[in-house]
């Protein structure tokens, strides 16, 4: 499966070969062999190029996803061998600036357990966490529905909250009590900002691109865009920044969220302290 995804990435033999340490010729014979166990052409070859077949395309994608799932295995095992012999903590994933005064809450409430070990925190880009949490990098995290997705997962809601739109200070909207989205959506000079996918590249549109929490606040300061976000973040916002509620945008509800496997007593004392809260 590994030769394969570097073949078809590459689509080229030799780059595939020198990526993977080994011979091409090797490659080449494990390719074969691959196509003949399945009975699928998975590549067409040319003297001048290399591309996927349509049943080569469906192999790669399921191919990444169960590469994706074995590694996610090794890390949840060494976790698990570590946790064993006293030397693991838990692994906490949560998006940069969201949920900070109830992650605080958290983890101060947590500390004071008597059973209670090193929460190792995993801060991360928009919609980051749900990928940490399914590969196994993360034990438990932070999600917020309806932007992130739960499904596979076990859950507890934590809170529910309405939405507000961030924008610079003395902008002539931040005197109204409240706005509504289509307000929002059309703000001349302030469109919404645009994030990396999970490729790292950025969709196409108006907005500025942001990487982090912090450079987003800084474009909004400076007039380039603006934010829709869950309350809670009013209490994290600079001088030069300010809130106003919109009235039709989606309630956002935090979870914690970790994998229905999960036999670890951290991460049950971790979420059993998080729905006290």
């Amino acid at each position: 499966m590994r030769y394969f995804v570097a073949v078809a990435e590459e689509l080229h033999f030799g780059r595939a070969a020198q990526r993977l340490g080994i011979a091409q010729p090797p490659l080449s014979r494990a390719i074969r062999q691959l196509e003949r166990r399945l009975g699928a052409t998975l590549l067409e070859r040319t003297s001048r190029a290399v591309t996927l077949t349509e049943a080569g395309a469906v192999l790669l994608r399921e191919a990444r996803a169960a590469l994706d799932a074995v590694e996610a295995a090794e890390r949840r095992t060494r976790r698990a061998a570590r946790a064993a012999t006293g030397h693991a903590g838990v692994v906490l994933a949560t998006k940069a600036g969201a949920s900070g005064e109830l992650l605080a809450k958290l983890l101060d409430t947590y500390a004071a357990e008597p059973d209670a070990v090193t929460v190792d925190l995993l801060l991360c880009g928009i919609g980051e966490q749900e990928r940490l949490l399914r590969d196994g990098r993360a034990d438990v995290a932070l999600l917020h529905r309806p932007f992130d997705t739960t499904a596979g997962f076990d859950t507890e809601e934590l809170r529910t909250e309405r939405q507000v739109v961030v924008l610079p200070a003395g902008h002539p909207l931040t005197g109204r009590t409240h706005v509504q989205m289509a307000e929002v959506t059309d703000l001349p000079g302030l469109p919404m900002p645009r994030w990396p996918g999970r490729d790292g590249t950025y969709p196409d549109g108006p907005g500025p691109q942001a990487r982090d929490h912090a450079q987003l606040l800084q474009l909004i300061a400076l007039g380039r865009a603006c934010w829709i976000a869950p309350e809670s973040c009013r209490t994290r916002l600079r001088d030069d920044l300010a809130a106003v509620p919109v009235l039709d945008a989606p309630t956002v509800t935090t979870v914690i969220a970790w994998p229905p496997h999960s036999r670890s007593r951290a991460v049950a004392g971790l979420v059993r302290v998080a729905t006290r809260l």
